[in-house]
């Protein structure tokens, strides 16, 4: 590739090395170089949220990072954090509540909802709605993501209660 730039970036847990271009956004080197698909394209603007992945574990939109920005860092995607199992509980309310109507949203929704969960475990309801929001969903209209994510935050701050008495 002409013009490209080497990258070492270390994509749920497994260190990748490519040549990429330098305008490559990093959501468009996980799908089409990595073959990683729940990361989805929206807007292209960093404004709905399906891009949307971990970057040395902080959600980032993953439409208004370069992959060469990525370049020594560790990035976290939907299959990653699915795989690991830690979500199971989220991805279990999700559907539960019926929050993943046509799914395009749901990668996004649920990375952004990891990140709720262990930055704020004990956020209430309009924290959650107000955290989501930065996230686009057409179809559930928000009420049953929100549901989703307080059902999960009580019943582990009730699990951490009940570890802390035993």
């Amino acid at each position: 590739m002409s013009n490209s730039l080497d990258v070492h970036i270390t994509v749920n847990g497994q260190r990748q090395a490519q040549a990429v271009l330098p305008r490559t956004h990093l959501v468009d080197f996980l799908r089409e170089d990595l073959g990683l698909k729940g990361s989805h394209l929206g807007c292209e603007h960093g404004v709905c949220g399906a891009c949307t992945v971990k970057l040395d574990g902080k959600v980032v939109r993953g439409c208004l990072v370069l992959a060469v920005q990525a370049d020594g860092r560790e990035v976290q995607t939907i299959e990653g954090l699915s795989e690991s199992g830690e979500i199971r509980d989220l991805q279990s309310a999700f559907i539960r509540h019926n929050a993943l109507q046509c799914g395009y949203c749901t990668p996004g929704m649920l990375m952004a909802a990891s990140e709720l969960l262990e930055s704020n475990p004990h956020a209430g309801r309009e924290e959650v709605r107000q955290w989501m929001s930065g996230n686009y969903c057409r179809c559930t209209g928000y009420q049953a993501i929100v549901d989703a994510v307080c059902e999960v935050l009580d019943a582990r701050l009730t699990a951490a209660n009940k570890g802390a008495l035993a």
